[in-house]
């Protein structure tokens, strides 16, 4: 291991501890929390930029960056006290697919962000079944149910780090290289770690059962994507990227049968598989299909989604399906690329033309882009610094007097690093 990866780590480390200082403090923290989010970005970039790192040094790196905002409050978002809500409703025999966390009340559902009290639940019957258990355990007591959830996202976290060296390995991309990229990278941080989204498990169970594909495991990675899905749906695109696994693999003949699979029929079993899965798992947890009715909660009126802006400039409605064409469009011409790499342009084209947009989205195509395409870092990184600065710690949308603290803390963030550069030249290089 080179000192160079030590000090990195030991910048991101000194990031992560002044976000999860400064984020819960709201405006009186912003200085702070953003002068940490600054050190962190540029303590991974710096762990990047010295090569590749033992196995065993990045996951230590991981649980240094994470210790400090796994035992913070949840920032950067409430959505959190959202699943926990929705938990208790379930449990209580609220139909979450048709009420919002108001029909609840109490301590955990007065925790819901106004916009979103009223408004049902877009998650799969997996995710919902999932909190229900957790707060199965915990009941009403905050800390215990975000502890609770954050378990949850952190096995996510540990599932995509599993999956990575498989799916890089299959991409002809650096192992070592994908991990940083993907695992430590600030976004996931804080948004799957300190957030504790859902779009971690739904990311860890993607890449799992790609995972499964990729190691001619096709129906055991058509199951595991379908129940990626029932958490988020955007994963159900991956049962396309299996069945293509599917027929490369044949085609190669490296299935575990060795019987030619054609892609229509790979396609047909894929979409089978999952048909079959939702009704089991629907069938079983009690909650039906009627989440496929709710699909369309994410989307706001403030929505700053590309297509939303553009409805409200122009007051036409019929950007969104314009965007839907484009995500049509994107999807054909992605069919004759690699399996992993479509997806990772499909997933990429609903974060951009869908109606709904949040910076954590990117997480979605985050993966199958760095495992599949080795030039993709070069967008991705700095795509992933801008998007870690987007949130303010408290999740809302800044005022200036809030952006101009936050400026601040970028400032100082920036020359802390520059001094403690200063006073060993002999890092410069790394730099």
């Amino acid at each position: 291991m080179r000192s160079d990866h030590a000090l990195a780590a030991a910048t991101g480390g000194a990031g992560a501890l002044l976000v999860a200082a400064g984020g819960p403090l709201g405006r009186p923290g912003l200085v702070c929390a953003y002068a940490g989010l600054t050190l962190l970005v540029l303590g991974w970039w710096w762990y990047g930029r010295c090569g590749p790192a033992p196995a065993r040094h990045r996951w230590a790196t991981l649980g240094l960056w994470s210790a400090p905002l796994v035992l913070a409050p949840p920032l950067f978002s409430r959505d959190v006290y959202s699943y926990l809500a929705q938990g208790l409703m379930a449990d209580s025999g609220i139909d979450v697919y048709r009420f919002g966390p108001e029909r609840l009340g109490g301590p955990v559902a007065a925790q819901v962000p106004a916009l979103w009290q009223d408004t049902p639940s877009p998650y799969g019957p997996v995710w919902l079944l999932i909190s229900r258990t957790v707060t199965a355990v915990t009941g009403t007591h905050l800390g215990a149910g975000v502890t609770g959830m954050r378990l949850v996202a952190a096995g996510g976290v540990a599932l995509i780090a599993l999956a990575v060296p498989v799916l890089a390995r299959a991409g002809g991309v650096d192992g070592a290289r994908a991990w940083w990229l993907v695992v430590l990278n600030p976004l996931v941080l804080i948004h799957l770690v300190s957030g504790a989204h859902n779009d971690a498990l739904m990311a860890g169970l993607l890449a799992v059962g790609l995972a499964a594909a990729v190691r001619r495991r096709p129906i055991l990675g058509a199951v595991v994507v379908s129940l990626a899905a029932l958490v988020k749906a955007p994963a159900a695109a991956g049962l396309a990227a299996v069945a293509l696994i599917w027929t490369t693999n044949a085609a190669t003949k490296e299935v575990t049968d060795g019987k030619p699979v054609s892609r229509t029929a790979a396609m047909a079993a894929a979409g089978a598989v999952g048909a079959a899965v939702t009704v089991v798992v629907g069938e079983l947890t009690g909650f039906g299909y009627a989440w496929i009715t709710a699909l369309g909660t994410p989307v706001s009126p403030g929505n700053w989604s590309l297509t939303g802006v553009l409805e409200r400039m122009t007051g036409q409605h019929g950007w969104r399906w314009a965007g839907v064409l484009i995500v049509v469009v994107v999807a054909i011409a992605a069919y004759r690329m690699k399996p992993v790499a479509a997806l990772g342009v499909l997933l990429l084209a609903v974060v951009v033309f869908g109606p709904a947009l949040r910076p954590w989205y990117l997480l979605w195509a985050l993966l199958p882009l760095a495992v599949s395409r080795p030039g993709a870092h070069r967008w991705l990184v700095p795509a992933s610094a801008a998007l870690t600065l987007v949130v303010l710690p408290d999740g809302y949308a800044a005022d200036q007097d809030e952006l101009r603290l936050a400026t601040l803390g970028v400032v100082l963030g920036i020359a802390t690093l520059a001094l403690a550069v200063t006073r060993a030249p002999e890092r410069r290089p790394a730099l």
